[in-house]
């Protein structure tokens, strides 16, 4: 493909990116559209507290929290049988709904937030914001919710800081409070703005809620080459791993009716487009259980029971071999041939601050994915995993590009180093180069989220 040439799988792939975007404003709204598109793929929903009933060519889906895992069974699935595993997040960068949320003054009704991960402060001032995630009710019923355009973290006038352009700082705590309304705060309520039509307020027990931009997703530049979107961290490289198993598996078709119920609120700001249209159904030529793994709370250390750190992943794929009749000895030797692949985004090298970059290695934006390579394994790349991410690469006839950081900038980590400590399992790190990471809307190519999910199509079909 000639550079800034976008063909037309590309385009409809950042489409569909597009639309998985708009329909995951939380984690849990992630990990709800995953399984809704699993499920209209042909594959079960898995309940954790239920038993299950796995057999050998079978395809299933579990859900935990704002945590998603999609694996298929080969025919001949046995004891030993090795996995091949792509593990992605759902978290972006941002802010969280504190208790007691309803606060404000001077005629304004504000939002409690709490900063969470590291987030781009100054990058989230002056746009549309929604509220989105979960409800909990007192009678243990969840319901996911998202409030549309509701909020906006206004920038003090210039006027009134003169020195505004010579560096601004940002107090976490008393300027990202974001505005939502007018009138004295006792007659206000932001969880009465939460809760679904036909739910009582005072019914609500618990909640995990962010607050999301609302501006929707679109290619634009020359040739619309470029591709700028909220939460590519890392809802790329999750919708790239879920387009490549279901290639894998088979056709992929429209969607069915959601599988989690969303509560009617505003709706999406753009109307999603169908799932992409791949070129052929690629058969896998190897014997290996393919999973999907996208885990919650990476931008906060991955330590939850629906993190990369917590039992999740480990507890599927054990349950995985007790319905296939493994013995430990047998899950030993099946992790022993196992392979890895973390993707989450990379920083590809800004035109404006091209010194931030390790001189040799400069991956640009619209040249491919990255292999992520970290002398001190805060990427889990070895030698034999870049063997296999370039003969992947090859096999899918994608371009590919090395990243590591620059001696004097430290270097940030993934889920890679995690799982491959906690599993055992020989790990790659990759993903794909984009701009303004951690901002409240980010920039990539149109041509390298295609590009990953094809080279990760081919990883899965071995």
């Amino acid at each position: 493909m000639t550079r800034g040439v976008v063909d037309d799988g590309a385009r409809q792939h950042c489409a569909d990116l597009g639309a998985f975007v708009v329909a995951s404003p939380s984690s849990f709204h992630a990990a709800a559209e995953i399984a809704r598109r699993a499920v209209g793929a042909g594959f079960t929903l898995l309940r954790e507290p239920e038993a299950w009933s796995l057999t050998p060519g079978g395809r299933y889906v579990v859900v935990r929290d704002g945590s998603a895992v999609v694996f298929r069974l080969p025919d001949d699935a046995g004891p030993t049988t090795p996995f091949t595993i792509i593990g992605t997040h759902t978290d972006s960068p941002g802010f969280k709904l504190k208790p007691r949320p309803t606060t404000g003054g001077h005629g304004f009704w504000q939002a409690g937030v709490e900063v969470y991960g590291g987030p781009l402060l100054n990058s989230w001032l002056d746009r549309e914001l929604e509220l989105a995630g979960r409800l909990v009710l007192l009678d243990g019923s969840e319901h996911l919710v998202r409030t549309g355009p509701l909020l906006r973290l206004p920038q003090l006038a210039i006027h009134l800081d003169r020195a505004v352009n010579d560096g601004l700082a940002l107090d976490k705590q008393r300027h990202t409070q974001p505005v939502w309304g007018l009138g004295e705060v006792a007659d206000a309520d932001l969880l009465a703005a939460l809760a679904p039509t036909g739910v009582d307020p005072a019914a609500i027990g618990g909640y995990d809620v962010v607050v999301a931009d609302t501006q929707e997703p679109r290619a634009f530049g020359a040739g619309e080459a470029l591709f700028a979107s909220g939460r590519l961290d890392n809802l790329l490289s999750t919708h790239a791993a879920l387009t490549a198993l279901l290639t894998v598996t088979s056709p992929v078709v429209e969607p069915p009716p959601v599988v989690e119920p969303v509560e009617t609120t505003p709706p999406p700001v753009v109307e999603p487009s169908p799932l992409v249209e791949q070129p052929s159904v690629v058969e896998p030529v190897e014997t290996t259980i393919a999973v999907v793994a996208a885990f919650d709370h990476e931008e906060i250390g991955s330590e939850s029971r629906s993190g990369a750190a917590g039992p999740l992943l480990k507890d599927v794929l054990t349950r995985i071999g007790a319905a296939l009749g493994a013995t430990a000895e047998d899950r030993a030797r099946a992790f022993a041939s196992s392979f890895h692949v973390s993707s989450d985004v990379g920083h590809g090298v800004h035109p404006n601050y091209p010194e931030r970059h390790d001189p040799a290695n400069q991956p640009r934006v619209g040249d491919g994915p990255i292999l992520k390579i970290n002398a001190n394994q805060r990427y889990a790349t070895d030698a034999y995993g870049a063997a296999r991410w370039a003969a992947a690469c090859a096999a899918a006839g994608v371009p590919f590009q090395e990243f590591v950081s620059n001696n004097a900038i430290p270097c940030g980590s993934t889920i890679g180093p995690i799982t491959a400590t906690r599993l055992g399992i020989r790990t790659v790190d990759v993903g794909v180069p984009i701009l303004s990471m951690h901002s409240a809307r980010e920039l990539t190519a149109v041509v390298d989220p295609w590009y990953l999910s094809r080279a990760m199509a081919a990883v899965l079909a071995g």
